[in-house]
């Protein structure tokens, strides 16, 4: 089942996407929900970022294939690596990802992203995977110089516009065996299989919650493949994980 949030006729709603059309929803998306009836076209919509989350947590050196990027010699971490971006660095599908003034290296990120459907403390591995609602594409922006040389990450990973997400939360989605692609102005530059991630889905949620309570509709980013390049006024980036959708956003200076 396909999920998404929109904006048509001035009301943002979640719907259902069949075909080329979004079927409304009424209720809660995590919890109890129902078909309005009503129906619009894809084309006549306003795709908005697919949750609301009361927190973004996003996992660091996931991949081996890009923990080798950064340092071939570099051991893997024993635990996943995890900080927060805020929502308000939250960016839709569409959307303009803004190079802050001052910043001189920003970098995409594409990933895999969690969408938690349930409360979540302290869940084990097996308990984590029934608290997973569904799965969308993001985009980890990062700073590369700020996210070096500041004491936290705060700008560096959490400017605003620095975490684009979408197009759709997709529930049942078959993780285990993705693939995601990132494409920049249709070049491809990055590509890897979920089975290499260091730290599954489930291992993260688990993890996580051991120390903060998750909440519905919270998201976790699962760490990016192979290595980053500069993004610059007017570039386009595309992150594409088959079976979920394509998150696509261009680039303009703040």
């Amino acid at each position: 089942m396909k999920y998404i949030r929109y904006r048509h006729q001035d009301k943002t709603s979640y719907g259902i996407v069949d075909g080329n059309l979004v079927k409304q929803i009424h209720g809660d998306l995590f919890g109890d929900r129902s078909e309005t009836g009503y129906s619009a076209k894809l084309d006549s919509i306003e795709l908005l970022w697919p949750c609301e989350p009361t927190k973004i947590l996003a996992v660091g050196l996931n991949y081996k294939s890009h923990l080798t990027s950064h340092a071939p010699d570099r051991a893997a971490p024993k635990n996943p690596e995890i900080f927060i971006k805020p929502p308000s660095a939250l960016l839709e599908p569409g959307g303009k990802i803004l190079i802050p003034s001052g910043a001189q290296t920003v970098h995409y990120e594409g990933e895999l992203v969690v969408v938690i459907g349930k409360r979540t403390w302290q869940a084990t591995a097996e308990e984590a995977e029934d608290c997973i609602f569904g799965f969308t594409c993001g985009n980890d922006v990062s700073e590369r110089v700020w996210q070096k040389n500041d004491l936290q990450w705060w700008r560096a990973k959490g400017s605003d516009t620095f975490a684009p997400l979408g197009p759709a939360i997709v529930a049942g989605f078959d993780w285990r065996h993705g693939r995601i692609e990132t494409r920049l102005n249709g070049s491809v530059v990055q590509s890897g299989s979920f089975s290499e991630l260091l730290f599954d889905p489930p291992a993260i949620v688990s993890y996580a919650s051991r120390h903060v309570t998750l909440f519905p509709g919270d998201v976790i980013y699962t760490g990016t493949p192979g290595s980053t390049d500069k993004i610059r006024p007017g570039d386009s980036v595309e992150v594409e994980i088959p079976g979920i959708g394509i998150l696509c956003n261009t680039v303009v200076a703040q």
